[in-house]
């Protein structure tokens, strides 16, 4: 049965779009270039990217329908069906997963009543597994509409689904204040988010992000030299307030350190 033609967006929405559009697409040499924000730009329109905004991509910068969804389908940022007003992922990556990541997502999973990629009767939640965010030092992550919630455990994580649906204001660990999902693809197409604090939450690193910088600085002692075989290992010259050094940097029993157990090639049986 032939697929019907994808409809077309009202005629006060179609100017809207077409004007901001119109922005997004003179940012760029090749208005091709502009694909990615043009996306992002109708699925906040409608929380996902519609047959009728993929065809309004195609028609804005002189691309097939076929190009344009080819790339939406691509990214995992842009939705392919209704979702809700917050996407919360819980990041299952190695590091997550065994800080407790996995149970996050299990949990969750029976607390909300949903699967991955499901979303909740309401309206309110989607909650989906995510690859890693670069937020490995403050393990296990959850994110809502990409803003980071650091340092979860599975009741912090429920209590914060538990508050996007009673509607109650949830702040992320660092970065910006939270806003729905439309709201977060329309700043991803590019437009400034105007909402008040909203520039001024810059949402530094964390202390787990800054240590290589401090050693670098000279403001945490350097990391214990390991010595040859047979002589003491040498450590930094303490200074005031440093943080203790590692655990993982004491010596330890292995075949490199332990004389008993040398390392070295097997010798076959009769040699």
């Amino acid at each position: 049965m032939p697929q019907l033609p994808a409809p077309e967006y009202p005629a006060d929405v179609r100017a809207r779009l077409e004007a901001d559009a119109k922005e997004v697409i003179a940012r760029y040499p090749d208005s091709r270039s502009a694909l990615l924000p043009l996306l992002h730009l109708v699925q906040s329109e409608e929380g996902y990217v519609t047959r009728t905004g993929v065809r309004f991509c195609a028609g804005q910068l002189g691309l097939t329908t076929a190009e344009v969804t080819a790339v939406s389908t691509f990214y995992s940022m842009y939705r392919r069906k209704p979702s809700g007003d917050y996407q919360v992922g819980v990041c299952t990556n190695t590091l997550c997963a065994v800080m407790g990541g996995d149970e996050i997502f299990e949990e969750l999973k029976e607390h909300l009543g949903v699967g991955n990629n499901e979303t909740t009767a309401d309206g309110k939640v989607t909650l989906e597994h995510i690859e890693c965010n670069a937020a490995c030092d403050f393990a296990p992550v959850v994110m809502v509409n990409w803003e980071f919630f650091d340092d979860q455990t599975p009741a912090s994580a429920k209590q914060l689904v538990d508050d996007l649906q009673a509607g109650r204001q949830v702040e992320p660990t660092r970065g910006a204040p939270l806003c729905t999902y439309k709201e977060t693809a329309r700043i991803l197409a590019g437009f400034p988010d105007e909402r008040p604090g909203a520039v001024e939450a810059t949402g530094g690193a964390g202390h787990a992000s800054l240590i290589g910088l401090r050693l670098a600085k000279g403001e945490t002692p350097a990391p214990r030299v390991v010595a040859p075989r047979g002589e003491a290992p040498q450590d930094a010259p303490p200074q005031p307030g440093a943080e203790h050094l590692s655990s993982h940097d004491a010596p330890q029993e292995t075949s490199a350190s332990d004389p008993a157990n040398p390392a070295g090639p097997v010798a076959e049986e009769g040699e």
